[in-house]
């Protein structure tokens, strides 16, 4: 049987930027996700989003993955980059480019 946290493990290793979010990069439900979500679509960033609304265990369990108690929070390349604040915060200094960059190669 499959945990939550496989299933995070899983999503995190299957794509190179993944967004767990309230609700969908379509639809975003809360201010933050919203922020993170403008972020990405401004870099011309290609990211898988995870609608953490639809799925309690997975609410949960991706706070307890990274330690990281609020949503929205991005992964590139399987590592753990932030929440809304440090995301907004990397992007202002040019800092969110290079590591995409670095792990993506241009972006």
């Amino acid at each position: 049987m499959s945990t939550a946290q496989d299933t995070i493990r899983e999503t995190i290793n299957s794509h190179d930027v993944v967004l767990y979010m309230k609700g969908t990069a379509d639809q975003p439900q809360c201010g933050f996700s919203n922020q993170v979500v403008r972020i990405l679509d401004h870099m011309g960033v290609d990211y898988h989003d995870v609608n953490v609304l639809a799925d309690d265990d997975i609410r949960q369990g991706v706070k307890d993955f990274a330690n990281w108690p609020t949503i929205p929070q991005l992964y590139v390349k399987g590592e753990f980059i932030g929440g809304c604040d440090i995301v907004r915060e990397m992007f202002q200094t040019g800092e969110l480019k290079a590591l995409l960059d670095e792990k993506l190669g241009a972006v």
